[in-house]
């Protein structure tokens, strides 16, 4: 495959299972297009024009030429400067790597994370919280989230691909979107009745089976295991971790149950507070299966992959 044909399919996979639908993702490539339209000459110099027709900021092509054939990669969920400089030293040994796949943000796809988050109100929304109360109660969390991100040094690992001239993609949104399907999915199908039945299903897959060999499994971080479950919300995706008073209003929408990829203090004190049920499947285990899925779609097209960086690799 072609570099830029990864990057487009990457697209495309976080589109077809994004939780807000086909007509939810249209609507946001509408409202980026029209914003563009409207500003001067000047201000469309420095707009992001990849949003025109990828929805995921934080999910970019870095480094290369979108030309150039890619036959093998490294990935791993968090890939940076060091994580560059193995694939150069495995390249120097033989192994066929063509480029660097990461999960989790780099570059322009960092500050990209904030406009991401936007998402969670409308996934909010379609389990029933009216829009303008998940608009309003995420608004200062992607403000928090924005203003903390001001300071990093997003360039380093971009440069550092650069230097050593490997192509350099993350693709973060889109796998997100493709676990929060898959798990989705499972647990529907699997009509958990209590919080140990949802642990037990999630033991089913072999990502959080493997992690829990090393250490890291799905956890219950409130409740107990004879709780019922209730209704279940899976909050794999949207940038990054919630606002915590969003939980209220799950409460007053009868969600009984949250099935994360990890949660801060405050979000579990709400959670407690309110009587919801938290989960904690496990952050990398669920970042490789939403990384494994699209790479199985690689594979079929020829592309063959080499672990890394915390990445369960299993193939479906």
């Amino acid at each position: 495959m072609k570099l830029g044909d990864i990057y487009r399919l990457a697209v495309s996979c976080g589109m077809e299972k994004d939780p807000r639908g086909k007509d939810g993702v249209e609507k946001e490539l509408k409202k980026q297009k029209d914003k563009f339209e409207a500003l001067s000459d000047r201000e469309k110099e420095l707009f992001d024009e990849e949003l025109l027709k990828n929805p995921y900021g934080d999910t970019r092509l870095l480094y290369g030429d979108e030309e150039t054939e890619i036959h093998g990669l490294i990935v791993g969920v968090d890939m940076e400067t060091q994580e560059l400089l193995l694939a150069d030293r495995l390249r120097e040994k033989g192994k066929k790597i063509d480029m660097v796949l990461a999960h989790h943000p780099e570059g322009v796809g960092m500050p990209g994370l904030g406009n991401i988050m936007h998402m969670q109100a409308q996934i909010f929304a379609e389990e029933g919280i009216p829009i303008n109360v998940a608009e309003g109660v995420m608004a200062p969390r992607v403000a928090e989230v924005r203003h903390g991100l001001m300071a990093g040094n997003f360039q380093r690992s971009v440069d550092a691909a650069r230097l050593l001239d490997i192509p350099f993609m993350s693709v973060h949104t889109p796998a997100d979107n493709l676990v929060q399907d898959y798990v989705g999915r499972f647990l529907e199908e699997k009509a958990p009745q209590t919080v140990g039945d949802v642990v037990d299903a999630l033991l089913e897959i072999p990502e959080y089976k493997e992690a829990a060999k090393k250490m890291d499994p799905p956890t219950i971080l409130v409740g107990k295991k004879s709780n019922s479950c209730g209704r279940i919300l899976i909050e794999f995706t949207g940038g990054t971790g919630t606002s915590a008073d969003i939980y209220k209003e799950m409460a007053s929408q009868g969600i009984g149950t949250v099935v994360g990829m990890h949660m801060r203090e405050a979000c579990r004190k709400e959670a407690e507070k309110y009587h919801i049920n938290v989960v904690i499947a496990g952050h990398m285990a669920s970042d490789s299966i939403g990384i494994n899925l699209f790479l199985d779609q690689l594979k079929k097209n020829g592309v063959e992959s080499i672990a890394a960086s915390g990445l369960i690799r299993i193939e479906r």
